[in-house]
Parts: structure tokens; C-alpha cells; sequence
């Protein structure tokens, strides 16, 4: 018969002697006017993480080096474009590099002011991805020559929302926008006017102009991936 492990003899150590790692001083500090905000942050794990992520972004722009920003469609769907069309605004952001789902959901926002579907509710009677506008004109932008995100930039000018759309405010800034998508992992692979030969010209397009992109990020620049996990990284 198995039975419980006597603990009796297990040897102790003082608390006052044990190393901690964290220590009241380490603690969060509770906001007051005037005080800077990453000074709030506790100096571990992801609090610590943040601030040298900051440090850097601001190590960049002081030297003149890229910051790109590499989304997933997380980062759009969630309503955080005003948030990047700032920092883009104030020299934070220097490029921004997408997954297929980011450009859609961007692209469905600038046409409609509105953007992701409730996949649970559309699935079972065939509807999902099956949005009309966004899969012809997603399609019907791709130009010979141009990336996806130059093409996709350009298409979006003059939509009924494009103040709040990504793709437009870099446009008009001509700040660089790639699109990097693979075949069938997007709604609009699926349309009628899917052309898979500009697609992935396109985005191949999209693809070399990112290794443009980072080749500058040597000796001081810094590459963001917020919100994809498989094709941004």
C-alpha cells in the first residue's frame, strides 16, 4: 500500500535569509498628476519588459532608424488604428507590415465603418467570408506592379471611412505598408474574382520590399510584432 510521504524531517531556512525577487520597492505606484507614466509600472516580468520596449522605440526615432510595425488582425478588429495613425503621425512608426486578416478587417472598416463577423452565428448556414465588397474590391485593387499594401493604400482614399482606415492615413503620409498573405487563409481567396496570379505577385511584391525595410534595421532600429502569432514573426 502507497501512502503519504513523512515530511517530518525536511529542512527549513528563514525567510529573512531566502533571496526574493520582488521587493516592496519594486511595487506599481498609484497615479498622481504630473508623474510619468512608465515611472507606474513595476520593474518585472512584462512591466519591465514594456519600458525597455519604449526605451527603444525612443533610442530609434533619436537616431534616425526604423520602427516597424508588424500587425496581426487583432490589433485592427479591436479598434487600435487611431492609436498607430498617431504614433505614425509623431515618427513612432516608420512602416507597418500585415497579415491578410488585418488588411480585411482595415478595409472592411474603411468601406462600412464596421468589421468583424460573429463566426459562430454564420457559420453554420454558409455566410462567413461571403461579404461582397470585400472580396471584389479587395481583389479588384491589385494593380501589375504595385505591392498590396500600396495597392490597397491607394484604393481606400476615397471611401466613406477612410479617416478611420489604416491603409489611408499611410497612404497620404507615404509611410511603406506590406501585406503578406498566404493562399486560402483569407476570406477573399475564396471570391468569384480572386485572381491568384496578382495576388501573389502582389504580396510577393510586398514581401521583398519588407526585406527593404529591414535591412535598415541594423544598429538601432526595432521590429514590432503585436498580434500574430504565425505569419508577422
Amino acid at each position: 500500500m502507497i501512502t503519504p510521504m513523512d515530511l517530518s524531517g525536511l529542512r527549513t531556512i528563514s525567510l529573512h535569509d531566502r533571496p526574493g525577487k520582488v521587493a516592496i520597492a519594486d511595487f506599481a505606484h498609484v497615479y498622481e498628476p504630473g508623474a510619468k507614466l512608465m515611472s507606474l509600472f513595476p520593474p518585472l516580468l512584462a512591466g519591465n519588459s514594456f519600458r525597455k520596449i519604449v526605451e527603444a522605440i525612443l533610442q530609434a526615432k533619436r537616431a534616425g532608424k526604423p520602427v516597424l510595425w508588424g500587425l496581426g488582425g487583432h490589433v485592427i478588429k479591436c479598434g487600435l488604428a487611431p492609436v498607430l495613425i498617431d504614433l505614425m503621425r509623431r515618427g513612432f512608426a516608420t512602416s507597418f507590415s500585415m497579415n491578410g486578416s488585418a488588411a480585411i478587417h482595415d478595409y472592411e472598416i474603411a468601406l462600412c465603418g464596421s468589421t468583424s463577423e460573429d463566426v459562430e452565428s454564420v457559420l453554420p448556414d454558409g455566410r462567413f467570408g461571403s461579404a461582397e465588397e470585400t472580396g471584389r474590391l479587395m481583389n479588384a485593387a491589385l494593380e501589375p506592379g504595385l505591392g498590396l499594401g500600396e495597392a490597397y493604400c491607394a484604393n481606400l482614399q476615397s471611401t466613406p471611412f477612410a479617416e478611420q482606415s489604416l491603409l489611408a492615413h499611410a497612404g497620404r503620409a507615404g509611410v511603406p505598408v506590406t501585406v503578406h498573405v498566404a493562399i486560402g487563409t483569407d476570406t477573399p481567396h475564396t471570391h468569384p474574382a480572386m485572381n491568384p496570379a496578382a495576388l501573389g505577385a502582389a504580396t510577393h511584391h510586398d514581401f521583398r520590399l519588407f526585406c527593404t525595410l529591414a535591412s535598415q534595421l541594423n544598429e538601432g532600429g526595432v521590429y514590432l510584432n503585436i498580434g500574430s502569432a504565425v505569419i508577422m514573426p
